[in-house]
């Protein structure tokens, strides 16, 4: 079996339910993981929106997420590795907001194996994990979102 990311709230490439984004009540979505591989210390987490009008929008940064955890429960806010900041400008989690009539966007999330802990200050950047992540990552697991604005994806 395969590194594997998977949400309870919705399917890959299928419509996020309104609750976990702006329209709803901004809160995280469950998430399980399963299959890590050999060698993994670590997790980091990255949530972005590639289809966002000036380029990739970084919704969500957690590094350090113990290798004892497979799951994160709905509407996590401490207690599980270290918040880097949001596009939003903010630490943890930012539901998806895409400009309405702007069509459906797609979410990424990205649950990266690691093979030593990151150590990056609370409130690190993008820039500054990905940066961390070079060299560390053993795999990734990808779950995709969709969402749009005034959409009929009421949930």
């Amino acid at each position: 079996m395969a590194f594997t990311l998977t949400s309870p709230a919705f399917g890959d490439r299928q419509a996020i339910p309104i609750r976990y984004t702006c329209d709803g009540e901004n809160i995280s979505p469950a998430l399980h993981w399963i299959e890590p591989p050999a060698g993994t210390a670590m997790f980091a987490l990255v949530m972005d929106d590639p289809d966002a009008p000036s380029g990739t929008f970084t919704h969500w940064l957690l590094s350090d997420i113990p290798v004892s955890r497979t799951t994160m429960q709905e509407g996590i806010r401490t207690g599980i590795g270290t918040a880097g900041t949001n596009d939003f400008g903010r630490s943890g989690y930012g539901g998806p907001c895409p400009p309405k009539g702007h069509g459906p966007h797609h979410y990424g999330f990205h649950l990266h194996a690691l093979g030593r802990a990151l150590t990056l200050a609370a409130g690190f950047t993008r820039e500054e994990m990905d940066a961390a992540l070079r060299g560390h990552v053993l795999a990734t697991a990808r779950l995709t979102a969709t969402y749009e604005r005034g959409s009929k994806h009421r949930k």
